[in-house]
């Protein structure tokens, strides 16, 4: 290359008419700097060479001007391309303020439906980047992070993230208190007992379950101190809560007798007086809300995470709404003026401790006019010290502005008080004080107790008596929505909403999930209304319309309705609307056992997770949802495609049955549909 240009510039160039030749008579010193330059420099001069091969005026000669190099330069094509190069330039300047111009005209003139769809296509392009920026981060981590994921040794039959854990057992804090950490997750599947066996159907389930699907010996079953513990017969694999035995009738007994000392003929009148959803602290097994379910009221289950013989967990293996949870440091996850009533019978919780502050929680989370109900030996005190204790608590009862209604053996029957003006018809400096407006939060997510009286602030401030009864108080009336800041078209479009979704899952799944003559192979047709789905877990409630529709369709089913703590909290009308909830961060365990659900539903979480910052994966998520769901359970996930799809790997390495559908009256989302195996310990 070298070579053949130096041949072109070398010697007298003859043959050859360069258009370029100077008149001026070229000098031999000039040719021979040329013929010594080096291959670069010749490089250079090719490039240079072709745009003087520009004529001046129509290819008549120009004025030349030899410069520093040897060459010429024609200084009027310098003048013509300096103008050239300018109406470029303004050419460029005119494009850009006419496309300008037009973009923003264009802008203005778009109808709101455009906008909209605009807006739905950007969320769609947006949501379709997640998942691929998903997808490419599994992959770039390599085959090693797309592998199955791994058992959990047999300890972890039992798990429960952020109670069962060394910062828990060793810590100098409440036994096992409640401590969360993004560290303390699992990160293997759990396994079922060896002799796990599948929960009986509901309403069987409710009085039989297997001793090998929980935790606890036939010692603890003897040894157990309460009522509803005792009414438990063991024998080889089951465990018995028999409606024929003498400890039924006294739970019956029990509950009648309540009835009576609220002035109700017997428990079926509960609802009549505002009473549907009540708080049972210390619930034992389950027995006090097993038998008012009957009497469609809704009972959950408070309990601590006990290592065996635990309340919560046979509690749920019944079919009966029960989560972990105490009041011995923190309130509960429920926001103030939740539950109708408040209940304990032998439940373990010295109520004058700490200066009554156990007690004061019981008064943030009970409503208006509701009742407080305690069963317990210190009510019908003997000794001096006991008898100091039960006057304790009965004059805080009083500073509380509740009302002793009756006592009756060992059980007493407190109501609260209607009015907001009691408390401050108080003496002066009476104790405990009213909350501060920045002490007194609608909601609470395991905040610490307060010492003083919470919830006379809130905007529910409304007496039991005075709403809507069960099953009214589904609907809300337009007042009780105001304050929550909704209206009545809202909660009723989406009601029409859930009942219609309700209706396509059962025609896409059934007789699969939710039919009411499920049929495993090998097994007789059942007879109405045994259900293989009896506990459901919404992940992301909103207003509780998955749960309402469910009840529409006559379903035996109780649904968990969670809302997370990153989305808005709807957890006060869910409430009020006669069902059960709490507050939850997925990005931390929920406080339940494992398989303790026999149905999760999710809908819209992957996207609410995709707008806030999320401190775990979607695998941390799904792992848990697997903790969470019994053997041969079902998990929906309802959310966009782009979103759905990205979930496809993650569900190879839980290794679950699962199958993406598409919903034919909206293309923009799709379903999965995913069965957890049942995997048993080789």
């Amino acid at each position: 290359m070298a070579t053949a240009l130096s041949r072109r510039f070398s010697g007298n160039n003859q043959g050859l008419s360069d258009p370029l030749d100077s008149p001026v008579k070229d000098k031999p010193e000039k040719e021979d700097n040329i013929i010594g330059r080096s291959p670069s420099d010749l490089g250079y001069l090719s490039v240079k060479f072709p745009s003087r091969l520009l004529s001046a005026d129509g290819g008549s000669p120009s004025k030349l001007s030899p410069n520093e190099n040897g060459f010429s330069v024609d200084s009027s094509l310098r003048n013509r391309q300096r103008l050239t190069l300018l109406l470029l330039r303004m050419s460029l300047v005119v494009i850009v303020i006419l496309a300008l111009t037009g973009s923003f005209w264009w802008t203005i003139t778009i109808t709101s439906s455009s906008r909209g769809h605009i807006y739905h296509s950007y969320r769609r392009l947006q949501e379709q980047l997640v998942s691929d920026l998903w997808d490419i981060g599994e992959l770039s981590l390599g085959p090693s992070k797309l592998k199955e994921v791994e058992l959990c040794s047999e300890e972890f039959e039992n798990f429960v993230p952020c109670y069962n854990t060394s910062e828990t057992l060793d810590s100098d804090s409440v036994e096992n208190e409640r401590l969360c950490s993004y560290g303390m997750r699992q990160n293997c599947l759990v396994l079922p007992p060896v002799n796990y066996k599948i929960p009986l159907r509901w309403p069987t389930g409710r009085d039989v379950i297997w001793v090998a699907n929980v935790k606890i010996t036939a010692q603890e079953v003897l040894s157990s101190g309460s009522l509803t513990k005792r009414m438990m017969m063991l024998d080889e694999e089951q465990i018995s809560f028999r409606s024929a035995s003498m400890m039924f009738d006294g739970v019956e007994d029990y509950s009648h007798q309540i009835a009576e000392m609220l002035g109700l003929r017997n428990e079926s009148n509960f609802i009549q007086v505002g009473v549907r959803t009540i708080l049972d602290i210390g619930c034992g097994y389950g027995s006090f809300g097993a038998h008012l379910f009957s009497k469609e009221l809704l009972t959950m289950c408070v309990a601590s995470y006990e290592a065996s013989g635990s309340q919560v967990q046979l509690t749920l293996e019944r079919g009966l709404p029960a989560m972990i949870g105490s009041i011995m440091t923190n309130q509960l996850p429920y926001p103030s003026l939740s539950y109708d009533m408040v209940h304990c019978a032998w439940c373990g919780v010295d109520w004058d401790k700490k200066d009554g502050l156990y007690l004061l929680e019981v008064d943030r989370v009970l409503r208006p006019g509701g009742y407080f109900v305690w069963t317990s030996p210190l009510t019908n005190a003997r000794s001096k010290e006991n008898q100091k204790r039960w006057n304790f608590v009965r004059d805080l009862a009083v500073n509380l502005c509740w009302e002793l209604l009756n006592q009756q053996d060992e059980t007493v029957v407190w109501k609260k008080t209607n009015k907001r003006g009691c408390y401050y018809a108080r003496k002066p400096g009476a104790l405990p004080p009213i909350c501060s407006k920045g002490n007194d939060a609608e909601s609470s997510y395991y905040r610490p107790l307060q010492n003083c009286i919470g919830g006379t602030r809130s905007r529910r401030w409304i007496a039991i008596g005075d709403r809507p009864t069960w099953p009214s108080s589904t609907k809300l009336n337009a007042n009780d929505l105001q304050l929550l800041g909704l209206h009545s078209e809202d909660l009723a479009d989406d009601s029409a909403h859930w009942n219609t979704i309700v209706r396509d899952y059962w025609s896409l799944l059934s007789p699969v999930i939710f039919s009411d003559h499920p049929k495993r192979p090998g097994d007789e047709d059942p007879s109405p209304p045994y259900n293989m789905v009896r506990n459901v877990l919404d992940m992301n409630a909103r207003f509780g319309g998955f749960n309402s529709a469910l009840l529409d369709t006559k379903k035996s089913v109780w649904v968990m309705n969670v809302v997370p703590v990153n989305g808005p909290d709807y957890l006060p009308l869910i409430l009020d609307r006669g069902f059960v909830g709490v507050l939850h961060d997925w990005c931390e365990a929920f406080p339940s056992y494992p398989r303790t659900y026999d149905m999760v539903h999710a809908d819209g979480l992957l996207t609410l997770g995709t707008r806030k910052n999320r401190r775990c994966t979607m695998l941390d998520l799904f792992v848990e949802i697997d903790r969470l769901l019994r053997p041969e359970g079902w998990l929906i996930v309802r959310d966009t495609a782009a979103l759905i799809e990205s979930t496809r790997s993650l569900t190879a390495r839980l290794k679950w049955d699962a199958r993406i559908m598409e919903i034919e009256s909206n293309n923009e989302e799709k379903l999965l549909v995913c069965q957890k195996p049942f995997m048993k310990r080789t």
